[in-house]
């Protein structure tokens, strides 16, 4: 399968994504999934910018990018999935996407999140929507950069 790993960062592309998980995963291509950012120009401009020379970029909206998925589009890629929050990835299974692990990385904190862990910060829907994601059978892990060791993320939203 094309997909090597699918991670949660409120940031999108940024060091850790673009130079760290990157490198250490041979990723050949970066899909951000985001209905609203996959429709700004600007937004789009700013992932280019970040992505590193000699991968891949694409930006879509979660039912295009199901689409390209299953139609075997990127199947001789080595492709990494990126979004916001948990609902992108919800959404991507129901499309039936096969999703083995989910790594959270960053979320941000606002006035609606409590923090759950060092740069995770969740909102009550969020908890309902990773525990969805675990009754699908993904796997659901917290790992800030490929040296840190891999934790359940379950057992911290409990």
């Amino acid at each position: 399968m094309a997909i090597i790993a699918n991670r949660i960062d409120g940031r999108l592309i940024h060091g850790q994504v673009a130079n760290l998980w990157t490198t250490k995963l041979d990723i050949t291509r970066l899909m951000v999934i985001d209905d609203i950012v996959a429709e700004s120009a600007v937004d789009k401009s700013g992932l280019k910018l970040a992505t590193p020379s000699g991968v891949k970029l694409s930006v879509l909206p979660v039912k295009k990018a199901a689409d390209n998925i299953l139609n075997g589009k990127y199947d001789s890629q080595r492709l990494m999935i990126i979004a916001k929050g948990p609902d992108q990835f919800l959404e991507l299974a129901n499309y039936g996407v096969d999703i083995d692990t989910l790594n959270v990385g960053n979320m941000s904190q606002t006035e609606e999140t409590r923090s759950i862990k060092r740069s995770i910060n969740v909102t009550d829907k969020d908890i309902e929507t990773f525990r969805k994601i675990h009754e699908k059978g993904i796997k659901i892990v917290s790992q800030m950069v490929p040296n840190d060791n891999s934790e359940d993320f379950m057992s911290l939203i409990q």
